[in-house]
């Protein structure tokens, strides 16, 4: 893929996934166009899924030589950072080249991770009192209860739902198929919908999408981002939430219940072990306190 049609990706990524202001979005796509220059200025033919390393501790080295501020660098770097983490996460590549830039560490983002009590607000505030209540219930239900990316949701089929073995299949990045397990509550709320859903007359070929507008099309990435948003709102969460922060909630708490990375791997349909590990965090409150109190030195 070439660079206009990553840096395009990105610029949805930023928008839908990490919520950012279009000030925000802007100042991103430009550090990345800054590498794309370099590579261009050092006749190098390389798109971003080729670039390694040494390519991008050339670029920081020519940043310097440039006068470029620390502070500046440190806000570039963490840019190229951001761009090749949404590469990972699109599992357009294998290993994060920009991991070991030197350079100010200003931290790894990670989405904000929701409680299950967050979780459940979220969902309770929609309204059920209304047809599309029902169906924006049903969603949130499905996304967190099998951790889908946006694409998968919207691309969910009728024919791939089977709720007696209680699975879904899904097709995920590179058309990759896999089966996922789908709970109780998402499979008792799509039982609502689907009464609702049947009185919508679909357009042709979108017969077999499970959720649809009431034009009768499978839903969009930005509506439903809308509806996460919507509920968020009603529930005076007061976190940046998107569709991929359900996700990543689904994955932490799987972890929180015993569940190994190599399982979540699977479900999430994650090619490297790495890039789950994105989704996942480990509770560093939680190990201190327990180092605290059980490590033999600290107990004397």
């Amino acid at each position: 893929m070439d660079w206009n049609s990553l840096i395009r990706g990105f610029e949805d990524y930023l928008m839908l996934e990490r919520s950012l202001s279009p000030h925000s979005i802007d100042a991103y796509v430009r550090d990345i166009k800054k590498v794309q220059d370099f590579i261009g200025l050092k006749k190098l033919e390389l798109s971003p899924i080729q670039i390694q390393y040494q390519n991008l501790e050339d670029f920081v080295v020519y940043l310097y030589e440039l006068g470029v501020q620390a502070k500046s660098q440190a806000r570039i770097i963490s840019g190229v950072r951001a761009f090749y983490k949404f590469l990972l996460i699109e599992d357009l590549i294998q290993h994060d080249p920009s991991e070991l830039l030197e350079g100010p560490r200003l931290g790894k983002y990670l989405p904000d991770t929701l409680s299950y009590e967050e979780i459940d607000l979220i969902i309770q505030s929609i309204d059920h009192s209304t047809d599309h209540g029902q169906r924006n219930r049903a969603i949130l239900e499905t996304l967190y209860s099998c951790g889908l990316r946006v694409s998968e949701l919207t691309g969910l089929r009728l024919s791939y739902y089977f709720p007696e073995e209680g699975f879904v299949r899904v097709i995920g990045k590179n058309n990759k198929e896999r089966i996922i397990p789908i709970g109780k509550s998402a499979i008792k709320y799509i039982s609502y919908y689907l009464p609702i859903r049947n009185k919508v007359i679909p357009k042709s070929g979108e017969e077999d999408y499970m959720f649809l507008n009431r034009r009768g099309s499978h839903l969009s990435r930005v509506m439903i981002f809308n509806i996460v948003k919507d509920a968020v709102k009603a529930a005076a969460i007061e976190k940046i939430v998107s569709p991929h922060t359900f996700r990543h909630s689904f994955a932490s708490h799987m972890v929180d219940a015993g569940a190994d990375l190599r399982s979540i791997q699977d479900m999430l349909g994650h090619e490297s072990i790495t890039t789950t590990e994105i989704y996942t965090h480990v509770n560093t409150q939680y190990l201190r306190d327990a180092i605290l109190t059980y490590h033999p030195s600290n107990r004397k």
